[in-house]
């Protein structure tokens, strides 16, 4: 079986809410048997999906994440590169290919083409590959980008990578030496960075769309509800904290 497929089944399955059904499942299986199990494990499973549905821990679990880079603002010398991570999306040619993108890939051709308007002598790399989809995730947002307006001649497709690591890999022997802005989620910055400086690259870090936003400010009280927003962020933040673990063991050994 394909590793990349293993990797992702593995941590799919350590997401909170895969531990939350995980739980109930058990629970349902000792119901008659043993009883004081099941209830323990129906309970565990009640407290995780709580605590990972409220924004105050929510925020608290991804503000470490995220806080590391500020929002890009200028580079000093002249650009060469805009590196646009992959995300996501799903070809439907009744939409355009602006709807086409998950959100994530949408917050990063944006937050791209903000510093394309700053830096115009830049050249915009889409990457990622087809995962699931007839067309690759760098061809789409790059599609997408035309949309929006940016010249076709300053785009180049990387069109095979499917992960972060293998876009560092694949990406670095084009943008190393040269001065290369990386755009990708706040959370996921990172680990993307860190991938990316392991092949030599000294990327000035564009951190897209944060989970977290106004951390200190006064809130009103439906912040302090449980909801699926506070539980996706949980769930992102738990990807990101077991990718960093991984991306460490592997440097590691």
């Amino acid at each position: 079986m394909d590793l990349f497929f293993l990797k992702k089944v593995a941590t799919v399955m350590i997401m909170p809410l895969s531990i939350v059904l995980l739980l109930l499942l058990i629970s349902l299986i000792l119901f008659h048997r043993k009883p004081k199990h099941s209830f323990k494990c129906m309970v565990t499973g009640f407290v995780i999906l709580l605590l990972a549905s409220l924004s105050p821990l929510s925020d608290r679990f991804m503000l470490p994440i995220e806080s590391q880079y500020s929002a890009f603002t200028r580079s000093a010398s002249p650009v060469h590169y805009i590196v646009i991570l992959g995300c996501g999306h799903t070809t439907d040619d009744a939409l355009p290919a602006t709807s086409q993108l998950k959100a994530c890939s949408l917050q990063r051709l944006v937050e791209g083409i903000r510093i394309l308007g700053i830096h115009p002598e830049a050249t915009l790399i889409t990457s990622g590959a087809a995962l699931g989809d007839p067309v690759a995730n760098a061809e789409k947002v790059k599609q997408a980008a035309m949309l929006l307006g940016v010249n076709q001649a300053k785009i180049i497709v990387e069109p095979f990578p499917k992960d972060t690591e293998e876009e560092a890999e694949l990406i670095a022997p084009r943008v190393r030496g040269k001065n290369v802005v990386l755009v990708t989620n706040a959370d996921h910055m990172p680990r993307a960075l860190k991938y990316f400086t392991e092949q030599g690259v000294n990327a000035i870090p564009a951190p897209a769309s944060p989970w977290v936003k106004g951390f200190d400010d006064d809130k009103a009280w439906g912040y302090y509800v449980p909801n699926v927003q506070s539980l996706s962020r949980s769930t992102n933040a738990t990807y990101e904290y077991v990718g960093q673990l991984v991306q460490w063991l592997k440097a590691l050994f």
